[in-house]
């Protein structure tokens, strides 16, 4: 681990592992701690991974203001750690809400960005809304499972707006195109890893501008690849489409049979296809 002082004087921490050129990764949740993210299965073996800990997660200092939580105000943030690692210009991963604040960096300095990968990224950055009918017919592909029946009636409670905390946990094999030993390892760290006050922050009223994204977005330099999941009820594949259509030089790949967190369904795809990307 080692640190470095954001903007406002919070000390933040980052974890370095692998080898080659440096890749920033940003985590979701929002405000999950990297560890989550690990080598992203194997990755590292081509890139040194520098994993953020966002403030307030994992080894990061709490802010002295807690309005810094919001997504937008941790683009600084971002910026800070690649003067700190003296990078002319950064290759950035953001995976989930990580997305947004990977966007929101890109799009405010656009020429400091080399390359871009957007891993399931929130579609909520580019305004994009994810209708129940979307979640339903991705939902559907899941019916052969043995624990389908009781996670898609809590499902249905949730569209028929009867969500609760327990229908939300219901749903949770549904991220994840294994529902296996790993996965549920995986989704029974997620609350201890996530601080659920800044989370609450995360996206508030302000925190974003849709329609200025995407004029900045329309114009960026730096290749982009979206990755995708077969599985993925937060981002369908059909929707991931339309968020890679924003940006004229943006890729799309869909992970097959993967979900919302591919380097757990199919490390090996994913590290080909994000090393691919990385050093074409």
């Amino acid at each position: 681990m080692a640190t470095f002082t954001a903007p406002d004087g919070t000390q933040l921490a980052y974890h370095e592992a692998g080898e080659g050129d440096p890749l920033i990764c940003l985590p979701g949740g929002p405000m999950q701690a990297s560890v989550y993210l690990d080598d992203l299965g194997g990755l590292s073996a081509h890139r040194t991974l520098v994993r953020l800990d966002l403030r307030g997660t994992g080894d990061s200092a709490a802010p002295a203001d807690q309005a810094t939580y919001r997504c937008d105000r941790q683009v600084e943030d971002v910026e800070a750690l690649r003067a700190h690692l003296g990078l002319e210009r950064i290759d950035l991963l953001g995976h989930s809400a990580g997305g947004t604040l990977a966007v929101l960096y890109a799009a405010r300095h656009p020429r400091r960005v080399g390359r871009l990968a957007l891993l399931n990224p929130s579609p909520r950055v580019v305004g994009l809304d994810i209708a129940d009918a979307d979640r339903r017919e991705v939902a559907e592909l899941r019916r052969g499972e043995d624990w389908f029946p009781e996670a898609f009636a809590a499902f249905e409670r949730i569209w028929a707006g009867q969500a609760t905390a327990t229908e939300w946990g219901a749903i949770t094999p549904f991220s994840y195109g294994r529902w296996d030993a790993a996965s549920r390892a995986a989704a029974a760290r997620m609350p201890a890893q996530t601080n659920g006050d800044a989370a609450a922050l995360y996206y508030s009223a302000g925190a974003i501008d849709p329609d200025a994204v995407r004029t900045a977005v329309a114009d960026l330099p730096a290749p982009v690849l979206l990755v995708a999941g077969e599985y993925d009820v937060g981002l369908p594949p059909k929707r991931a489409a339309e968020f890679a259509a924003l940006i004229p030089a943006a890729e799309l790949v869909v992970a097959p049979g993967a979900g919302h967190f591919p380097w757990l369904d199919d490390p090996q795809w994913l590290v080909d296809t994000l090393a691919a990307f990385l050093t074409r």
